[in-house]
């Protein structure tokens, strides 16, 4: 087998991953909504389930669609994806925002990661990601198109910023990392596969990564519950977290 370094890996899988999806997208044009987010979600998961086994069986992996395995605990390598983020806005034929998730989690810090937006035909990956371009003059507070948290809100108004509507949190990422946004501020609920990849994405891009009081993200941990989570541009970062913390 050719050997592919962890960057190249994350970035492969992930594209790889897109592509099959866009396929059961098509395949299930036809079919319901409920009968498409199914069958997205489990052949993605067990397509990378698969490749992970295939390049690198020492590692533990977490996936959204897995069962979680204490195994990964005790494992100085993790592998944290999500293999469909962002599964409403699949199943809506022709929507475009959303996202597969592969990251590498090693011995407590992010190491590797990849964010592919299949029907967009973009994958973002580490190791190097071009940092956004310059920001316009009022910064723009992606949310939610349906459920904009209230914290995301005040941070707009705090800002004298505008909103961009957007459905996965990968998608959402991915548009702060290219310069369609310049802040994302979630609270109410994730998990540490919504984000590992987007975060290491982001990071890699220059982009300040935190949790909403200004903590560190930390990934691998017994309960994958990661709630809240702020990514932007690093001159935005204070006054952000004035209105978070």
């Amino acid at each position: 087998m050719t050997v592919i370094s962890d960057h190249e890996l994350a970035a492969k899988l992930a594209t790889d991953a897109g592509r099959l999806l866009l396929g059961v997208r098509e395949e299930f044009a036809e079919a319901s909504t409920a009968e498409r987010k199914d069958a997205g979600d489990k052949r993605s998961h067990d397509f990378l389930m698969a490749e992970l086994a295939r390049y690198r069986p020492d590692d533990a992996v977490l996936s959204e669609e897995g069962i979680d395995d204490p195994v990964r605990l005790e494992s100085r390598r993790v592998w944290i994806v999500d293999p469909l983020d962002g599964t409403r806005e699949f199943s809506e034929l022709g929507r475009d925002d959303w996202a597969v998730h592969v990251a590498l989690w090693e011995s407590g810090a992010l190491i590797a990661g990849a964010v592919a937006l299949p029907a967009q035909d973009i994958t973002l990956a580490t190791p190097t990601v071009a940092a956004p371009p310059a920001m316009p003059a009022a910064p723009r507070v992606v949310v939610s198109r349906s459920r904009p948290p209230a914290v995301a809100l005040e941070v707009r108004k705090h800002l004298d910023g505008t909103l961009v509507e957007m459905g996965s949190a990968g998608a959402k990422v991915a548009a702060v990392v290219q310069g369609l946004a310049d802040v994302y501020v979630h609270a109410g609920g994730q998990y540490e596969w919504d984000n590992a990849a987007p975060v290491a994405v982001a990071r890699a891009a220059g982009l300040y990564t935190a949790r909403i009081d200004g903590s560190e993200l930390e990934y691998n941990r017994r309960d994958p519950r990661l709630p809240d989570l702020i990514v932007c541009r690093p001159e935005l970062a204070d006054s952000v977290l004035a209105v978070t913390r």
